[in-house]
């Protein structure tokens, strides 16, 4: 399975789902700043994750989170609001997912036009490979439990939530979109509204044509670590490997790659199919349909785009409600402003607030 490189910082094609030579951070338009918009707080927090603990490639399971607060919280000691999970993308980690998605200025701009307050918590993923692709594996961790459950529970009990699946909404953007499909395909007893931006890696794929080059430069690595000397696509094809097709009997890396002298291992490409949202969710149409929202969009012109269609297309079939829109723009153009404008304010009409 060929790992494309993506455009922007969220790194969108981890599973050659666009090959587009575009730097991983690129700098993004940020709406016009609202009028009276009242300012936000953002902390700065460390969460240590117990699903994290003991990964073989040494990611550490402290992990940062960005938490922000909406104005009123402070002046307001006894309100309790619903919370927004924000997964960024691949090759960038929560600091800069704030700056592609201009936060804490899109937020405060959505509740000025009218969306209703909440706390939005984007947590860092970034591994070895830079990227957990918010999967569950021995080599990074199990990001899904840690978002699902440990980031829940840690939330929930230092700050003022309202500590229900109703008022819980889980997002993000190109992997953080992957991210947001997989956990909320397995686990709607946490959350009650998923919006999926530009997600990535939503259908199986088949290796690509440089699979034996790429073979001879991970056969040089040492350690995980020594991955950042690769190209991006080398690097995000470890990132897919590490997450979907480990192996604790093979270091340093702990990981198969899908391909053996250039040709594909069925086996593997069959490990990796099984991680693929497309593939899993006739075996979850039972929990989509418990979700009070599914929002799912992305770009014009955006490589993603075909998968999202699809993906679209298989909820209509199930019967399953949800917004699907096709906005003008590439990977990254527009999702500062698809932030501020539809998925804050979906979560205001979506979430059960006090």
């Amino acid at each position: 399975m060929r790992i494309g490189r993506s455009l922007g910082a969220t790194g969108a094609a981890l599973t050659a789902l666009v090959a587009s030579p575009i730097s991983a951070q690129v700098a993004t338009p940020a709406p016009p700043p609202v009028a009276g918009a009242k300012a936000a707080t953002v902390e700065r927090i460390t969460v240590h994750g117990r699903a994290l603990e003991g990964s073989l490639e040494g990611d550490s399971a402290d992990r940062t989170v960005l938490v922000v607060l909406p104005p009123s919280y402070g002046a307001s000691p006894r309100r309790r609001y619903p919370v927004v999970y924000a997964l960024h993308g691949y090759s960038i980690g929560a600091e800069q997912w704030t700056r592609e998605i201009h936060v804490p200025q899109t937020i405060e701009g959505a509740f000025a036009q009218g969306a209703r307050e909440m706390i939005v918590v984007l947590p860092d993923s970034k591994t070895a490979h830079n990227g957990s692709m918010y999967s569950s594996s021995v080599t990074t961790g199990d990001y899904e439990t840690f978002v699902a459950r440990d980031l829940v529970a840690y939330v929930d009990s230092h700050y003022r939530t309202v500590a229900d699946r109703a008022s819980r909404g889980l997002a993000g953007h190109s992997m953080g979109g992957y991210g947001t499909a997989r956990i909320g395909i397995k686990h709607p007893e946490v959350f009650g509204a998923l919006y999926m931006m530009s997600p990535c890696c939503l259908a199986a794929r088949t290796p690509g044509r440089d699979a034996a080059a790429d073979e001879k430069a991970v056969a040089a690595l040492r350690s995980p670590a020594d991955s950042a000397t690769l190209s991006w696509n080398q690097r995000a094809q470890l990132a897919a490997a590490a997450a979907w097709s480990p192996n604790p009997a093979r270091p340093p890396l702990f990981l198969d790659l899908p391909t053996e002298g250039g040709q594909p291992r069925p086996g593997v490409v069959a490990r990796w199919a099984a991680n693929a949202p497309l593939a899993m969710l006739d075996q979850y149409v039972g929990n989509l349909r418990r979700y009070r929202a599914i929002g799912l969009d992305v770009g014009d012109r955006d490589g993603l785009k075909e998968d999202a269609q699809a993906l679209h297309a298989a909820l209509d079939r199930y019967g399953i409600r949800h917004a699907f829109a096709v906005y003008p723009g590439d990977h990254v153009s527009g999702v500062a402003t698809r932030v501020q404008e539809q998925v804050i304010p979906f979560f205001s009409r979506a979430l059960v607030f006090p």
